[in-house]
């Protein structure tokens, strides 16, 4: 149901970014050629596709069935695509773009943190789809309600969009509990909109809780790090990030990060489509909570000094 096409090559999207976002859904030979890929990109301009097959143990065939997997028409093709990808980062990658080590210092560790975090965000956005999040933006403005759908980490990020769009005066509900989810999801129509966002995109609460919105005829949308996951079966829109994970960041942790970003594109895009009613709603929700902000020291030793 999914408005892109999931084998599609969205504008931006790098071969490594692509690569990550599609290995779980490769066959299991496809996925060691992704492992050799992923390990070392840039020796992939000096190997053979003789030597990539022999390192995972599979054929020549493999290889190029993997290349096309992943959007490209053969192995030369995924060289050139590499190599690209490789010489706009490779001296950073080098440095911070590896597992944090017991031998790290705190330094290095935050600057590893850094890098990483400031990649998932210039990658997630360098992939996405602004034709679909168009059109996703299009539906939720002009919804009845909007139900947003995420466990885990995923319910953080479902609670600042419910957060945001409840200030510009939209209906709008996060659920992070199955039965709540689920029974919300069952009273939703086709004035509605129904978002899940998971990580993996293999949540089983998640992917429920969407189908049985899109059962109930609602517009779909999903938001995940992988375009070809069950969660983008149920989904009429699907929104990817392009989150790593590494030793000591697990996917909840990468993910959050690029989640956030895909969640603030959407909001700005709704709130400039009824400009005019959220910049009157932000100013009203402002002014409500104004008066709980402790004045700063350089405002209370003025206010003293004027008495």
């Amino acid at each position: 149901m999914a408005t892109a096409d999931s084998n599609a090559d969205p504008s931006g999207m790098s071969a490594l970014v692509r690569i990550r976002a599609l290995l779980p859904g490769l066959a299991r030979a496809e996925q060691r050629v992704a492992g050799i890929v992923l390990a070392d990109p840039a020796s992939i301009a000096r190997r053979s596709i003789t030597d990539v097959a022999e390192a995972a143990g599979t054929s020549e065939t493999t290889v190029t069935r993997f290349c096309k997997a992943v959007g490209v028409s053969g192995y030369p093709e995924l060289r050139i695509a590499l190599a690209a990808d490789t010489a706009r980062t490779a001296d950073r990658d080098r440095e911070l773009g590896g597992d944090i080590t017991a031998e790290d210092d705190m330094a290095t560790i935050v600057d590893k943190i850094g890098y990483a975090d400031a990649r998932a965000v210039e990658e997630t956005a360098g992939q996405l789809d602004t034709g679909v999040l168009r059109s996703l933006v299009d539906a939720v403005a002009g919804a009845r309600r909007i139900d947003v759908y995420g466990v885990g980490a995923s319910a953080f990020v479902a609670l600042d969009l419910q957060q945001k769009l409840h200030r510009i005066g939209l209906t709008c509900f996060a659920w992070s509990d199955t039965h709540s989810a689920l029974t919300s999801a069952a009273v939703l129509c086709g004035d509605d909109v129904a978002i899940g966002i998971s990580h993996t995109g293999a949540t089983a609460e998640t992917v429920e809780a969407l189908r049985r919105a899109s059962g109930r005829e609602a517009t779909t949308a999903a938001l995940t790090n992988f375009p070809r996951s069950p969660i983008t079966e149920p989904a009429d829109h699907v929104l990817t990030t392009a989150a790593r994970e590494t030793t000591y960041r697990s996917g909840a942790m990468a993910s959050r990060i690029a989640q956030l970003t895909v969640i603030d594109c959407l909001f700005v895009g709704v709130a400039q489509y009824h400009l005019d009613r959220a910049r009157a709603a932000l100013e009203a929700t402002h002014e409500a909570v104004a008066g709980h902000r402790l004045e700063s020291r350089p405002d209370r030793r003025r206010q003293r000094e004027e008495e």
